[in-house]
């Protein structure tokens, strides 16, 4: 059954962030379609950023003529979820909105954070990401993010979560508010929840005062045993030392770095007594004057995965490189 066209035509003056759930790709296109064809046909900047199978059918589908329409690679730009939101700024700036007012100018984006085949762990961020969404945005800002799960190839288990984080359902029988969305409820459960202990062995080193040294010491110690290329190994340790710091300066003076080789990655942890009130704190570029943020920023962009959590005693940060 083909969503009615008021689904994906009808215009917006504020803030709708949807999730999208398709059983195939017939009715992937049949919502995905108008929604991209009404904003190109409005005048509305519209960005779609889908796996490379699903960015060709749509760009088969409505083309390219008479809209602002930007197609993008979602396995490339969001590889890492942290570094969406990023990726959407540049786009509202681009586009000349800011998401924190509202605008004159409505824009539109579809995308695909999640698809079959992503580890369990890029799933668990990407699910964060969708939350943290429901902050990053005004409510008065005209931004219609639509975010597409396949729900005949996805586990049963991440389509409920996104009920979790989008306010509004889009399905093939239309329209309809999500009776499960948490808001920011649903991001401080997902802040809190536990990552999975390392399974194999584990290098372990409290650091404090002039301790960087030894944590840069240890994590090449480890990275040795690996197949990492030398560049990934040291963007993998300037991620390290920049979070480390952070636990010296903001973190209770010093912390514990755990650092193990899993199956397909080298991972790096740090845990502190520091508190990290900001849940977009390293998802948004630093003020240049301000005096925190910076570290998670560039780890974001050094590492392959950055996953923050907070704990009983106080925060942890888990950084993978991939093997």
């Amino acid at each position: 059954m083909k969503p009615t066209a008021d689904v994906a035509t009808r215009p917006h003056s504020g803030y709708r962030h949807e999730a999208f759930f398709f059983a195939n790709d017939e009715e992937f296109l049949a919502a995905a379609a108008p929604f991209v064809r009404a904003g190109a046909e409005a005048g509305e900047p519209t960005l779609v950023a889908l796996g490379p199978t699903r960015l060709e059918l749509l760009r088969e589908a409505v083309g390219t003529e008479g809209g602002d329409v930007l197609f993008v690679d979602m396995t490339t730009v969001g590889a890492n979820p942290a570094r969406l939101l990023p990726t959407l700024r540049g786009f509202l700036d681009e586009a000349g909105v800011d998401p924190d007012t509202a605008s004159t100018r409505p824009v539109r984006c579809l995308g695909e954070p999640i698809w079959p085949g992503r580890r369990p762990a890029e799933v668990v961020e990407c699910q964060l990401h969708e939350a943290l969404l429901n902050m990053a945005v005004e409510p008065d800002a005209p931004v219609w993010l639509r975010c597409s799960y396949d729900v005949g190839s996805l586990p049963v288990d991440v389509t409920e979560t996104a009920r979790h984080s989008h306010p509004v359902l889009v399905d093939g029988t239309g329209l309809r508010g999500s009776p499960s969305y948490e808001g920011l409820h649903h991001v401080q459960t997902l802040l809190r929840s536990p990552l999975p202990e390392p399974a194999g062995a584990v290098r372990e080193l409290r650091f404090a005062g002039d301790g960087l040294q030894a944590v840069r010491a240890l994590l090449r110690h480890a990275a040795a045993s690996t197949e990492l290329p030398e560049p990934r190994i040291a963007d993998l340790e300037l991620a390290v030392h920049e979070v480390a710091r952070n636990s010296l300066s903001h973190g209770g003076g010093g912390g514990q770095l755990r650092v193990w080789a899993a199956p397909d990655a080298l991972v790096c942890e740090i845990a502190d007594s520091g508190r990290i009130d900001d849940p977009l704190v390293g998802r948004l570029a630093p003020d240049p004057l301000a005096d925190q943020g910076r570290g998670l920023w560039l780890a974001h962009h050094l590492a392959d995965l950055v996953q923050i959590r907070n704990t009983a005693t106080g925060t942890t940060i888990r950084i993978s490189t991939w093997r």
